[in-house]
This record gives structure tokens, sequence and C-alpha cells, in this order.
């Protein structure tokens, strides 16, 4: 018997094209957690981006953005100046975001800090996003503006300094190995490693103190037979490795003739740039640990370190205010699920973030010094902590019990942390700490009172000052960056009344505004005029004694400048010969020498070998400090 073929109306089938295309046209109303996030995210750009035309930015890199902006070489490499004569002391992967932006907008302080801003927006999105993933819409959300409030993670981000990058890539590596731990699958945990590699780029050995803990956490707690688990890590660890030693390895394999010479090492090696001078000597007894030279004295005498460091006098109102919230849901969110599989998710990640917040403690504490905002780094995993603590005491909370203690008990332990870290600063905002009491107070009183008869109202009213108990002080501290008196300090940036930022006055403003890119003094101006109109086709317009005196002119100008001694002005580069061999070929004429850097031999022979200029020649009264020499006929 013949099939009938079934024939379809064509008008049916256009009539349900037509009614997907109108649903997909449809708007799709948001969520409140959408709205929520939304204005997180609002509040994070308001205080990312308020002002940042008047951004303090680190003079000595953002004269290295400036030149890396001018010269793709210099851009590769991360030369200090645009004919990439000498590197910046560090891998100059933050840098490159920065110098891309001050290419296609221009050289401005805002377009140096731009980057900055979309790093810590993403890192927020990330975070918010990941923590959701773990443990819910309401502990990604908490996350998230626990992150946005950090004071230190405010500050780095208004600056240029490379921190900001490393958290975003370090968070985005997180989630990609929670995915990992949660799947099974390796391609998570292959493009976990990748992240660790890009971070690597940003702020080196730092990325890597990660590494132990992502290893434990997926090693413990994912699926699969334990060599499996192994040989997955070991895959992941090679490709971590790999990019992270794929400028390095570059660098390397590049003729020296044909790149830079590398600040910080005696001996012109990558290796040592990154293991040794940003490595050893720092953490080390040894300053030239690997034929480094000698590390800057702020690494090795800032005063933080030791297991005190994270809560003196300084940091302690950076980032410790949620300190005793995030230890105490480890400390709970890994024994409360005792027993559990070894899978189990929940537990993986409060493993994962305290491991990460554990592991930088310690090695923090153990290091011959730290500036303060190196502790942004700690930022994500306290919200993370403080996200999914406050969730799960919520949960056990409405669930009764014993545990519904928790929560009532973080909010007091909070409260009280807070006159620790709050009281030596009892001039700056006296209302603050009263008010945090008093909400603590109603917090934790309106949470250990209530019961079946309590009404919703009161209920949410507890909920919500035990929350702004949690949070009003590191907002309030966070919102100061916001104000004129509080700009934070170029190379030391901090948010409120400490650090070298703050001297108590507008008057310091000022001085941290002086020179931003393209904006020279009327010093640095009259300079630059005196030396182009004597250049003669020299290369170089200016060599200085290290980078403290190229640092204002780099910013000002593309020209290039020969940086004797690099960012200490102790790097052998260029050696006295060298020296004397770009004057004979009429490649330098001028050298500018200062009183604030110790001598080397390239300087000596200057002094010995070239005329001092007068001052007045280029309209300026000497201060004692720099002495422009003319090495014309030099030998």
């Amino acid at each position: 018997m013949a099939t009938v073929p079934v024939t379809r109306d064509p008008t049916d089938r256009h009539d349900r094209i037509r009614a997907v295309r109108a649903k997909l046209r449809q708007p799709t109303p948001l969520s409140r957690e959408s709205y929520a996030l939304l204005l997180i995210l609002a509040a994070a750009a308001v205080l990312y981006t308020w002002a940042i035309d008047r951004a303090a930015v680190h003079p000595y890199y953002s004269a290295a953005v400036r030149s890396m902006a001018a010269d793709w070489h210099a851009f590769v490499f991360g030369g200090l100046d645009p004919s990439g004569s000498i590197s910046v002391d560090k891998i100059p992967g933050a840098l490159w975001p920065q110098a891309l932006s001050v290419r296609i907008l221009g050289p401005y302080n805002w377009a140096a800090v731009l980057p900055q801003v979309l790093e810590g927006l993403l890192a927020v999105w990330a975070l918010h996003r990941i923590v959701r993933a773990w443990a819910g819409p309401l502990a990604g959300l908490l996350a998230a503006l626990a992150l946005t409030l950090t004071p230190v993670t405010v500050a780095l981000n208004r600056h240029n300094i490379p921190d900001t990058l490393l958290v975003l890539l370090l968070v985005l590596a997180a989630g990609s190995l929670q995915k990992a731990v949660r799947t099974g699958r390796l391609l998570p945990l292959l493009v976990c490693g990748a992240w660790v590699g890009l971070a690597f780029q940003a702020k080196m050995l730092q990325a890597w103190l990660v590494l132990p803990v992502f290893a434990a956490v997926y090693q413990f707690a994912a699926p699969g037979p334990w060599w499996d688990r192994a040989r997955r890590l070991l895959l992941a660890g090679f490709t971590a490795l790999v990019v992270s030693c794929s400028w390095l390895l570059l660098v390397w394999a590049s003729p020296a003739a044909n790149r830079p010479y590398l600040d910080g090492t005696s001996n012109n090696n990558p290796f040592t740039l990154v293991f040794g001078y940003n490595g050893l000597s720092r953490f080390g007894h040894d300053p030239h640990a690997l034929g480094a030279v000698a590390g800057t004295a702020a690494s090795r005498t800032s005063g933080n370190t030791g297991w005190s460091m994270v809560v003196n006098h300084d940091v302690g109102p950076q980032i410790a205010w949620l300190l005793p919230l995030a230890v105490l849901a480890l400390a709970l969110g890994v024994w409360w699920r005792a027993g559990r599989p070894r899978t189990d998710g929940p537990r993986a990640g409060f493993l994962l973030w305290g491991g990460w917040l554990v592991m930088h403690l310690v090695v923090f504490s153990n290091s011959n010094g730290n500036h303060g905002y190196y502790t942004a780094a700690l930022a994500p995993a306290l919200a993370a902590l403080t996200g999914g603590g406050i969730a799960l005491f919520r949960s056990e909370y409405r669930a009764g019990g014993r545990r519904r203690a928790a929560l009532p008990v973080a909010v007091g332990l909070t409260a009280l942390w807070a006159a620790v870290i709050d009281g030596p600063h009892s001039e700056f905002a006296p209302w603050l700490l009263p008010v945090v009491l008093m909400l603590g107070l109603c917090g934790t009183v309106g949470l250990w009172t209530s019961g079946p008869r309590t009404t919703r109202a009161a209920m949410h009213s507890a909920l919500a000052a035990s929350l702004a108990a949690v949070l009003l002080a590191p907002a309030v501290w966070a919102a100061s960056c916001l104000n004129p008196r509080y700009p934070g300090s170029p190379i030391e940036p901090l948010a409120g009344p400490v650090g070298p930022g703050f001297h108590g006055t507008h008057h310091h403003r000022a001085k941290v505004l002086r020179n931003p890119l393209n904006t020279p003094s009327a010093r640095d101006t009259a300079l630059l005029d005196y030396l182009s109109a004597h250049r003669s086709g020299e290369k170089y317009l200016l060599a200085t004694q290290a980078a403290y005196g190229a640092e204002p002119l780099l910013r000002a100008t593309p020209q290039p400048l020969l940086v004797m001694g690099g960012f200490t002005g102790l790097t052998p580069y260029p050696t006295a010969p060298r020296l004397k061999d770009l004057v004979s070929a009429h490649q330098l004429r001028y050298a500018l020498l200062t009183t604030r850097r110790p001598s080397t031999p390239a300087s000596v022979w200057v002094k010995k070998s070239c005329t001092p200029v007068s001052p007045s020649a280029y309209g300026q009264i000497s201060d004692g400090s720099f002495t422009l020499y003319d090495c014309a006929g030099g030998n």
C-alpha cells in the first residue's frame, strides 16, 4: 500500500517563525537581582571614575606608559623611554592596556587610568557570577557589593598600578577552577592555568600564590579517580607555566642589541628580573639574588610586614573590616559540611576562597615589606567569604536550631571589630563608629530575640541594620577617595587619612597632581625648550641619573631619553665606556645628574668629562638637587 506523503501548510510555518521573532523582540523584564547588580555596578562606576581626569597616576609607570604608547618596540618590551634603551623593572603586561588607551585617546591621566576602571568593574561583575554559581544569588550580590566597597580596591582602581589587573585575572581563574571542580572537565582547568599565566604578566610571582590552593582544592574536591585529577593538574600547571613565561622566553630569545636592557639586573637576563630582583631579593635576605641589583628601599623598609601587617594603622582600614566575618564563614562553612561527599560544592568553595585568603596572609606576613595596596589581592577572597558566609548563616537562621546564632554573632563581632580598626582614626568621620556600633547592637539584638511571632517588618529591619553595620565603615572609607582632601599618594594609593598621600590639608593635592601627562611644569618646560633648541641630530634628548629625573620629562614628551641606572639608579646600564661612545658618536650631548641618587661609574664619568650648565641658561634657579651637564667634546 502506497504511503501518502504528509504535506505541511507553509502558512503555518511562517506563522510560527513570526511568532518566535515577535517573542524575541519583546523586552525581557529584569529581575530584582539584575536591578540590584546594576545598582552595585553603577556605585562602583561612580567610586572608580569620579574626577579621574585629575587622577594621581604613578610617576614611574605613567612615564613608561607614555613611552610605550609612542613606539611599538617599546610597547612589546616595556621600554621606559620611546627608544627602548632600558626596560621598566617589571613585566609590562599590566601597562599594555594603559599604553593602548593612551595611544588611542591621547596622553592624559584619565586615559591611563581608564583601563583600571574597566578592570575593576569587570572584577565586580565576574565575582558576582562566580559566587552566585557557588552559593546563590544573595551571596553573589553581597560579594559584589563587598568588593565594590573595599577601600583599597577603590583607591587602586583610580590609579594606574598593576594590582587591579592582577585581581581581575585571578578572579577569572578562580571562576574557571570552580567550574572545573564542579564538572570534572579538563578545559576549564586549562583555562584556569591560562588566566593565572596572564596574571603573571601583570604582577609576576604574586600571581602564583593561588596555585597551591587551586591545586589542593581541585585534587580534593573534583570528581574522578585521583590519578586522572593529578594528570589534569599537571596539564593545567604546564599551561600556567608556558603562559607565565611567554614574555620571558620572547625576551630571552631576542638578541640583546635588539631589545632594551632589563632594569633591575646586572646580567640583562629576564629570569633575573622576575625571580631575582622581583622575587628572592624581596622575600629573602640577599638583595643581589640571581644577579639582581639592590631593590628599592621602599620594598624592604615599608614596615608593612609581620603577622599584624593587615591590621596595622594604615593597612587595616583599607582591607580588614570584614576579616572576622570571613574567618567565621570559613570555619563554620567547612565544619558544618563535615561528612559530606568529597565532591561537595559548597565546602569546596569555602576551601577555595579561604585558602586564597590564608595563603596571601602568610606570604605577606613573611616578606621583607609590602606596600599597603598589595592587600587588594585579599579583597576577592574576603568579599566571597562575606557573601557566602552571610547567605549560609541566613539560611541556618531561618531553619532554626542552635546554628541560628551564627548570624547575630557574626554581625556583632564585625561591628566590634570596626571599633578596633577605626579607633585610631577617631578624627576622621567621628560619627561613624557610634553609628556602626548602634546598628550592630540593633541588628544583633533584633536577630537574637526574634521568634515565630516577630513581624516580617521587624525581621527586615534587623537584617537591614545588620547589613549596614557590616558594610557602612568600609563604604565611608571607600567614599573618602572622592574627597579632594584624601587624594591618595601616586606611589602608595590608600583611602582615608593615612599613608604618604594624606597631609591633613588641601594643599597637598596640588603637589600630587603636579606634572600630569603631557603637561610639564614650568621648570621642565624651560629645560625641554633649552634641550630642543640646542639639539643637533643626537638620538637622545638627554641622559638622566636614574628614573627619578627622567619621569616628569618622559611624561611630558615622546622624545628619547637615556635613563642611566634604571629605576633605582644602580642598574649597570649604560657603562661608562658605553656612555663615552654615545657622546663620541654624537648620539648624546646633555646629562642631568641629581644628588638624590647614588653615584655610578657613568655619573662619575659625566662629572669628570662634561661641563656644568648654569641654570640661568634655561631660566631656572637651581635648588642644588639637579645639575645639567653639557658633554659636547667629552672624553
